[in-house]
């Protein structure tokens, strides 16, 4: 059954043959990135944008929306779109500061998974059983958990010692990890300003200080969906049914099973990344605390091309931009303007060599823009520098929608036995 079903799932089609982001490429693209940043800093003196606390906030942010992102992996790899992810993630903060704050933090994290968990069945239970349309079913999860823990927050919350109806009382915080001796050592080469070895060391600092534990798990859980859905015979029946169906139903595989499974995972990393937010992040549920980091997070998977490490490199992207937002501000977005205009020479470039000439045209003259703009400025107004995250998510969703392959059955209606 497994060799029949690995030829069925090759047999799709791959897209048009373009590299996958594996491994090394994602290094190549961290080690590359992270040298333009180095060049950036020291030519506008923006000296926080690779430091420690920036990497120790930017990963900070970055773990809810990739969780959130792996939630989506996790169904659309069976074929079901899970737009449902921020009301998810709502239940997770809620469930998780409800419990966190009565019998501790780890508590409040499992009980955050299972509130996300019960997102997920309702989503698979109206898409999977009942195959009402996937958005519409999403839409209705954000709805309904939204209205839910803002009923549930008035008769709780607005009792208990220290809440409101908009907030929970203070969660106890989880235990924090910080490498006696290695820190110290990488903050004070960090504070030197060196081109690139100060900045390794920001970024290596930034994973050894004040580290959560749940930081770590959630890091964890990246390589562990990619060896359970790419290296398991589970992974593979999985994935089978967000390519064909009702071919892998012909050779045996519970379709319905293997999609429940999976949509109800992707509700419990969604609910682990709220419990995140309100347990680690802020320390308190607040009414509204998701953001919009459920549909970033979506963002992040589809910029990923549906696996993990791409997944994971987008997450940290836009965890680095909210970062930006938050630590120094207009001084910090104003030097992205220069590395965003040298990225876009090195489109130019690519294109050229490609002889794309209109695209190369475009590029020229928003890297000209870019250049004019950040000479002629010393920041940026304060309005652009909120919107920053959700302008790159934009950008990146716009700059990598040429290289997307879905899976070839996501989205679509199935029933038990329709290719009979």
């Amino acid at each position: 059954m497994s060799t029949s079903t690995v030829s069925a799932t090759k047999s799709a089609p791959q897209g048009s043959g373009r590299r996958k982001l594996t491994l090394p490429w994602i290094l190549l693209i961290i080690a590359g990135g992270l040298a333009l940043l180095s060049l950036v800093r020291v030519i506008s003196g923006a000296n926080d944008l690779t430091s420690i606390g920036q990497v120790s906030g930017a990963l900070q942010l970055a773990v809810p929306i990739g969780l959130a992102g792996l939630g989506g992996l996790w169904a659309e790899r069976a074929g079901v779109v899970n737009i449902g992810l921020e009301g998810m993630m709502i239940l997770g903060t809620w469930f998780g500061a409800w419990a966190g704050y009565q019998w501790g933090p780890w508590t409040g994290v499992v009980m955050g998974i299972v509130g996300g968990a019960l997102g997920g069945l309702l989503h698979a239970i109206i898409t999977v059983t009942f195959n009402v349309n996937h958005i519409v079913s999403g839409v209705a999860v954000n709805i309904l958990a939204l209205g839910f823990t803002q009923y549930l927050s008035n008769f709780t919350f607005d009792k208990a010692p220290g809440g409101s109806s908009k907030q929970s009382p203070r969660i106890d915080p989880l235990t924090e990890i910080t490498v006696p001796g290695l820190s110290d050592w990488l903050a004070t080469l960090q504070a030197k300003h060196w081109f690139l070895v100060s900045d390794l060391a920001g970024v290596l600092g930034g994973l050894v200080t004040n580290l959560s534990l749940l930081t770590v798990v959630a890091v964890l859980l990246v390589p562990a969906t990619w060896w359970v859905l790419w290296r398991t015979a589970f992974g593979l029946r999985l994935r089978s049914c967000g390519e064909n169906p009702v071919a892998a139903e012909s050779l045996g595989v519970n379709v319905y099973k293997y999609k429940y499974i999976a949509v109800v995972v992707s509700g419990a990393m969604a609910g682990l990344g709220g419990a995140f937010l309100a347990i680690v992040s802020t320390g308190i549920y607040q009414e509204g605390q998701t953001g919009g980091r459920g549909y970033i997070g979506l963002a992040a998977m589809i910029f990923g091309n549906w696996m993990p490490g791409g997944m994971a490199l987008g997450s940290g992207l836009f965890g680095f931009t909210y970062s930006l937002r938050l630590r120094g501000g207009a001084e910090n977005v104003h030097a992205m303007l220069l590395l965003i205009a040298i990225l876009l020479v090195l489109v130019l470039v690519w294109q050229l060599y490609k002889k794309k000439y209109v695209q190369a045209a475009v590029a020229g003259v928003f890297a000209a823009a870019l250049f004019v703009w950040y000479a002629l400025t010393d920041s940026v107004p304060s309005q652009f520098v909120d919107a920053a995250p959700y302008l790159t998510t934009l950008l990146v969703l716009a700059l990598s929608a040429q290289r997307l392959r879905m899976p070839k059955a996501d989205g679509l209606p199935y029933r038990k036995g329709q290719g009979k």
